[in-house]
């Protein structure tokens, strides 16, 4: 019917893909001819559709789009129709035989940076297939696509270019960023991560080395929130680097001068800000990665309440740690309260951890001035006390300052705080010793202790040293994964408190709500939802975090309960208000089968 043809028509978008317009046709069932305006598009009946891709260009260059190809799962029609026919060998295969092709690939590497390498070249020929990969395999891929394996590739990263996989904009770009962001094919951005690279991990500068970094992070966004890949963005802002080794290196690929500061900076980054939102809009999500400590606060503070933004070595590492904190809770049956906490360094990461424990406890009904108390700080002059003689105590530590002698080193600390849990975020390895940890184990039934550093080599210490030293009594968690550590004949398997159980979550939830600014409640609720998501045999092996596997799930129902919160205090901007949060955010979500290109055909009866 004429109604019939006009909601098709509606139904066909034109979809940027790598300078490529691909018009998508989405056959939606049901048994209503046309969709009404307003309808809950969250209704799973309305969801249930088959893709079917128009494409206007042919041949070998359809076979280069990573977005459209699918090797040899394309059909014998689909390869005659689209002029790929003898392109291709012969072979029609599967996706599941494509996986199975990847893995054995995948196994006969000898090295990490090896694997790193052939998933890189799958994600540019393959997307679909590469997302599927890496999310079927997350407990194996993981350490591979993100820590600690791309601090090695962000090192190498002048050998590893390839293409381009983001935006390089430099301090020479001022006055053009908009312009720069125009350039990127893809007019549909919902999430962007940005790096300076000033403080890659805990390698310190790599400048523009530093790209490793988003483009991995966004990786996850995909394969662990289910984040549309056309809608990431990952962004390097090259203002230089201090790091003499990248200046004098030949194959060095970005610019060869001392890192800009101060005012001209600033106006980059207000400049940056400014575009991302004519660009892409007011609900664009940017999550800022790996600044220096000098800025990573300061843009937090500044930039929170006028843009969708957060900094995820500040609040992703503090909703991690909070998540294995409350799950810790119901191993040692204490009450947030009820600990005294002790954190090994007093950067970033740690002040953005403590500042959501003490949120946690006032939620708890604990006044804040009591929570604050119980929160205690070490850095590297030592225990920060009020009115210290080497000083020091400024900005965001000051709140945790307290009236105490002055004490230098951290045995001592320990020996004079006696905390509950023992916290390190602050990339100085091995600095909690043999006899720090039985000390711990001395004064504490059941031990908290968290080395949260990463990569592996900057851990506080090792899952076996925490577990041995404590003859099996600790409740362990670590920034960089350890294998699993048998003691007194019974194993143990660390929990991993990796950032990646938070921001794909938090990214799904706050871009598919058009979430504009993301608040602290937000990745309380997410901490919280993670925690409850820990099972009981999770925690009988040790485990303060549910397996890595199981992280879609944990990101699914982070985004359903990000979904309720922002709505029920309108901090959403997609109306109409999806009546099924959970139908609605599952709708969202990337989905990695091949779509087909060749439509339905019928024929006519004969007149």
């Amino acid at each position: 019917s004429v109604s019939k043809m006009a909601s098709v028509c509606k139904r066909l978008v034109s979809v940027g893909t790598f300078g490529r317009n691909i018009r998508l046709h989405s056959r939606i069932f049901s048994t209503s001819p046309t969709a009404n305006a307003g309808e809950d598009s969250s209704d799973p009946k309305k969801q249930a559709k088959e893709q079917i891709y128009h494409v206007r260009e042919r041949g070998y260059q359809l076979l280069r789009d990573p977005r459209i190809n699918k090797g040899m799962s394309f059909s014998l029609k689909e390869r005659q129709h689209l002029g790929i026919h003898g392109l291709l060998p012969p072979a029609l295969l599967d996706q599941d035989a494509q996986v199975i092709r990847v893995m054995e690939n995948f196994h006969k590497k000898e090295t990490d940076l090896e694997k790193y390498i052939l998933l890189c070249g799958l994600q540019d020929r393959n997307e679909k297939l590469f997302y599927r990969v890496l999310s079927e395999n997350v407990e194996m891929m993981m350490p591979i696509v993100y820590t600690p394996t791309v601090g090695q590739a962000c090192q190498l990263y002048g050998m590893a270019f390839r293409k381009p996989k983001g935006l390089f904009i430099t301090v020479h770009d001022a006055g053009h960023i908009y312009e720069i962001l125009c350039n990127w094919p893809e007019p549909k951005i919902k999430s962007i991560v940005v790096t300076d690279g000033e403080r890659i991990l805990g390698l310190g500068d790599l400048g523009a080395f530093g790209m490793g970094i988003p483009v991995g992070k966004l990786s996850l966004y995909t394969a662990l929130g289910g984040v549309d890949p056309s809608t990431c963005l990952p962004i390097v802002i090259d203002v230089g680097t201090n790091n003499e080794a990248l200046l004098n290196d030949p194959l060095y690929i970005g610019l060869r001068q001392k890192r800009v500061t101060g005012k001209v900076y600033d106006d980059l980054i207000d400049e940056f800000m400014e575009a991302v939102v004519k660009r892409y809009g007011q609900s664009t999500l940017v999550q800022f990665e790996d600044f220096g400590n000098h800025n990573a606060f300061r843009f937090l503070e500044k930039y929170r309440n006028n843009y969708c933004t957060f900094n995820d070595d500040i609040q992703g590492t503090a909703a991690v740690a909070v998540a294995g904190i409350l799950a810790s809770t119901r191993i040692t049956n204490k009450r947030l309260s009820d600990n005294v906490f002790l954190f090994q360094g007093a950067g970033e990461a740690s002040i953005g951890i403590a500042n959501l424990i003490a949120m946690a406890m006032v939620e708890e009904g604990t006044s804040e001035e009591e929570a604050i108390s119980k929160i205690w700080m070490v850095d590297s002059r030592g225990l920060i006390t009020q009115d210290r003689p080497s000083g020091g105590v400024t900005g965001h530590k000051a709140p945790f300052a307290k009236p105490h002698k002055d004490i230098k080193d951290l045995g001592e600390i320990v020996k004079a705080i006696k905390p509950t849990a023992l916290i390190g975020a602050a990339a100085v390895p091995n600095v909690f010793t043999e006899e720090i940890i039985r000390g711990m184990a001395s004064w504490n039934e059941r031990p908290v202790i968290f080395a949260l550093s990463n990569p592996t080599s900057h851990a506080e210490c090792t899952a076996e040293q925490a577990y041995k030293y404590t003859d099996g009594k600790c409740v362990f968690a670590s920034g960089s994964p350890f294998d699993p550590v048998e003691v007194n004949g019974k194993t143990f398997y660390p929990g991993q408190g990796n950032n990646a159980y938070i921001f794909p979550g938090v990214a799904l939830g706050v871009t598919s709500c058009g979430v504009r600014h993301v608040t602290e409640d937000i990745f309380l609720r997410s901490a919280q939802t993670l925690a409850k998501m820990v099972t009981k045999e999770d925690l009988a092996q040790g485990r303060v975090y549910p397996p890595l596997s199981d992280i879609q799930e944990v990101s699914a129902n982070m985004a359903i309960n990000i979904a309720k919160y922002v709505y029920k205090r309108g901090l959403a901007s997609h109306y109409p208000e999806p009546a099924d949060k959970a139908a609605f955010i599952r709708s969202q979500m990337y989905n990695t089968d091949y779509e087909r290109f060749i439509p339905d055909t019928y024929t006519w009866p004969e007149q």
